[in-house]
């Protein structure tokens, strides 16, 4: 894979070139392909899937190109943790906003193993950590909407 077309597909489309929060945005964009894609869950999985794989092959040319460890401008394990946050879940506007809020926070807390997988560098470390923050949200989110009864 080119360089150009690793900073594209690792930026989200240039996503992470934003000045201002750029992982944040890119989490909502992910809100946004997950509120998109909401009742079919094959098309969801498949996005999901494709993002994730895109992200494990071009995070790390990425970050080899910057030359440092998980750039700010990759953001898209953000995009695959916020759609693995919100998975199998019913996409109301709370459902969407507590999930984001949730996933930033685990995201930024990197509660164990997801520490020890953003120590381990390269497109592994980039990816590992959302994908754990993604997962720590969604089963938060699965416990919470049946012990409310929503689920």
């Amino acid at each position: 894979m080119g360089k150009v077309m690793a900073r594209f597909i690792a930026t989200f489309g240039y996503v992470g070139h934003c000045p201002l929060a750029p992982g944040s945005l890119a989490s909502a964009v992910g809100v946004g392909l997950a509120f998109v894609l909401r009742g079919n869950t094959f098309y969801y999985v498949l996005a999901l899937v494709l993002v994730t794989i895109a992200g494990f092959l071009a995070a790390g040319i990425v970050e080899k190109e910057e030359g440092k460890k998980d750039p700010g401008c990759v953001v898209i394990d953000e995009v695959s943790g916020m759609m693995i946050s919100l998975f199998a879940l019913p996409l109301s506007w709370p459902v969407m906003l507590t999930g984001f809020f949730l996933f930033r926070a685990f995201d930024m807390f990197k509660i164990y193993p997801a520490n020890k997988l953003e120590d381990m560098g390269g497109s592994f470390g980039i990816m590992s950590d959302d994908i754990a923050a993604g997962i720590y949200a969604n089963i938060t989110l699965q416990i919470a909407l049946r012990l409310a009864g929503w689920m």
